[in-house]
């Protein structure tokens, strides 16, 4: 089998250390099978899709709807890199993941409206799917609602013509879309379980997800729910592109 590919974005080691784990986790890959490179370290280089089943994109700290003189050199080049893969992956129709920096990558690079409207504090939502998410490969196993953790700073306002809407809720509109048949992208993360989500709560305070006396209450807002079922849709992209 070919290896999937995570682009990871977390400049901290012990979130992005865990954050691959759980990646290993839910998809079900060994570290051979999914290759990691953290963009935040260093330039992306040539990528050759043909040597990949898929790609995927973690969460991170950068907001594709930053006014530019804010964005670090760091955060202005991952976003050059990703957006010139996309133009090949879009055009491919090449199987890809966004998890939450879905939104701020594939959002972005399709013209979609990104901005805090739609904001959520960091805890764990009721989503739903729509009609075509309840067809959609990667989907058709799960409930048509079903808990999911969610905590972002921007969101998508009006999704481009070119995406499909697959999951929505209340306070977020556009919880995950598709491109084409094969680029997904979510708003919402589902590589996430609560001890993963607790890690960066902690590791992120500060960060402006939440007030500086709001950690307890933030822990505890990831617990008022199960989360069981997002999981099983990375290990259904990995079913349904390794080759």
């Amino acid at each position: 089998m070919k290896p999937f590919l995570l682009l990871a974005t977390r400049a901290e080691d012990i979130p992005a250390d865990e954050e691959y784990a759980l990646f290993l986790r839910f998809t079900g890959l060994t570290p051979e099978q999914l290759v990691r490179v953290r963009l935040e370290a260093g330039p992306l280089g040539p990528v050759d899709l043909d040597d990949y089943s898929g790609i995927f994109v973690g969460g991170g700290p950068f907001n594709a709807s930053d006014p530019w003189e804010r964005k670090s050199a760091a955060q202005r080049r991952v976003e050059a890199e990703i957006s010139a893969l996309l133009d090949e992956v879009v055009a491919r129709d090449f199987p890809f993941f966004g998890a939450c920096y879905g939104v701020g990558t594939v959002g972005a690079h399709q013209g979609a409206l990104i901005d805090g409207t739609y904001r959520e504090p960091i805890s764990v939502v009721e989503v739903r799917t729509t009609a075509a998410g309840r067809t959609d490969p990667l989907l058709c196993a799960l409930p048509d609602a079903f808990a999911a953790f969610v905590g972002h700073k921007e969101a998508i306002t009006r999704l481009p013509d070119s995406a499909t809407l697959l999951v929505e809720g209340d306070g977020c509109p556009v919880q995950m879309f598709r491109v084409g048949a094969n680029v997904y992208a979510t708003q919402f993360h589902p590589e996430c379980d609560v001890e993963g989500i607790s890690t960066r709560i902690r590791a992120y305070a500060g960060h402006g997800y939440f007030a500086a006396d709001e950690l307890e209450l933030t822990l505890s807002a990831v617990r008022r729910l199960p989360v069981v079922h997002t999981g099983g849709i990375l290990r259904a992209f990995v079913e349904r592109y390794a080759r």
